[in-house]
């Protein structure tokens, strides 16, 4: 019994340093596959084209024209082509797509009247659909 007490600690603390050991090796691997126009997001939710990967940083293009310098570990993730598109100019993923909207039978048609500002309507009051004339 004793010896399943001092165990079951040990065996935490190395389940514990082994996962965490697992992650920093995918970091590794994303971070060395880093390359020239992928797509990126930094920890701080920054989302950039990689345009060149040195040593230790790498170059963004967070806007056309505009190139920042980061840390390699600042990179959070490497974006597919799709997504980062869709992130970037605001286009919905596949599963993301808007359904058309039915027409409901019993919908009341409204009518399209132009709005006025005009001292005029709000004299009229709410009666013909000007504002209520103030006093």
């Amino acid at each position: 019994m004793n010896l399943i007490i001092l165990l079951l600690p040990i065996i935490a603390i190395v389940l514990m340093f082994r996962s965490q050991k697992k992650r920093q090796s995918q970091m590794q691997q994303m971070q060395t596959a880093l390359e020239p126009g992928a797509g990126v997001r930094t920890i701080g939710g920054l989302y950039a084209q990689v345009k060149a990967v040195n040593d230790e940083t790498v170059e963004l293009e967070i806007a056309p024209g505009v190139v920042t310098h980061f840390t390699k570990s600042a990179i959070a993730a490497v974006l597919d082509p799709q997504e980062y598109d869709a992130i970037i100019n605001g286009r919905p993923g596949d599963d993301e797509l808007p359904e058309p909207e039915a027409e409901d039978a019993d919908a009341v048609p409204v009518e399209d009247k132009a709005l006025s500002l005009t001292k005029d309507s709000a004299e009229k009051g709410d009666a013909e659909g000007g504002a209520p004339a103030s006093k």
